[in-house]
């Protein structure tokens, strides 16, 4: 617990809301601007002593419940939040799966990398946006509906992704699916979306479900892919899942090893993506 890191910030956080913005009258001048201690306090619902105490940098370690009343009484956003709370000694919860919308900034990363395959997914392995590049390599994975926009899904529930994979690299991309997607249930296990994809794999997939029971976990940072392509056959590339912003998205990059014959191969998917 940072106690005077906290009492600074509730003092700072106290200061800026007016008190229009937390529905309370004005009532004549203000020695200082803001709302008053006992104001917050009220709010809160906890005693005006308690509450000058933990600004004062004193006292007891807050509760999480108490936190969450302070959450409300001072408008705070979700980063606040989540800084109050490591202020005082407690984990931010983990945030559920948000908007799928794709930045511009990464947008633009995208478009950059035009001479590798590169695209944005969720942590539930949600394609939401793809390069030129990685249209080429992988088709459009865009356009599904439904749990099937997941590729984890598809993977168990259908032959056409595992067609663009060697037979022999399947069980691979399978325990390591399972257990990348074992790593964002833990990370957000209320989340509707996290909850019904897995329920619906082990539903579905006798496989997917003898996986999940062995309890494996390990997000996905990087890995050796081999893609089977129609035109240029047999590619293996580097897979990197680099960092973003956001936590539920990925920026994934596809690269070939120097001098490897997937440099050649991708140059070849780049002609015949400029070719009429």
């Amino acid at each position: 617990m940072e106690r005077d890191e906290l009492a600074d910030f509730l003092r700072r956080r106290r200061a800026s809301l007016r008190p229009a913005d937390a529905g309370i009258a004005a009532g004549g001048r203000r020695r200082t601007p803001g709302l008053r201690r006992c104001e917050v306090a009220q709010l809160a619902g906890m005693s005006p002593d308690y509450y000058a105490r933990l600004e004062q940098g004193r006292g007891p370690q807050p509760s999480v419940a108490l936190l969450t009343a302070l959450v409300r009484a001072l408008r705070l956003t979700t980063d606040e939040r989540d800084h109050l709370l490591r202020l005082a000694g407690h984990h931010a919860p983990p945030r559920p799966d948000g908007d799928e919308h794709v930045g511009r900034g990464l947008r633009r990363l995208l478009a950059g990398l035009a001479g590798l395959p590169a695209l944005v997914a969720s942590d539930l392995n949600v394609v939401l946006a793809q390069n030129p590049m990685a249209d080429a390599l992988l088709g459009a994975q865009t356009t599904f509906r439904g749990l099937a926009r997941s590729c984890t899904y598809r993977w168990f529930t259908g032959p056409d992704l595992r067609a663009r994979y060697p037979a022999e690299d399947h069980e691979h991309e399978s325990r390591a699916q399972v257990a990348d997607l074992r790593a964002t249930l833990a990370a957000r296990p209320a989340d509707p979306a996290a909850v019904t994809l897995v329920e619906a794999l082990r539903g579905e997939s006798e496989e997917f479900a003898g996986l999940w029971a062995r309890h494996d976990v390990a997000v996905r940072r990087s890995d050796r892919k081999r893609i089977l392509h129609p035109a240029a056959g047999l590619i293996e590339l580097d897979f990197d899942v680099l960092a973003t912003a956001r936590q539920d998205q990925r920026l994934i990059v596809y690269s070939p090893a120097p001098g490897s014959a997937a440099v050649a191969q991708l140059e070849l998917l780049g002609q015949e993506q400029l070719t009429p």
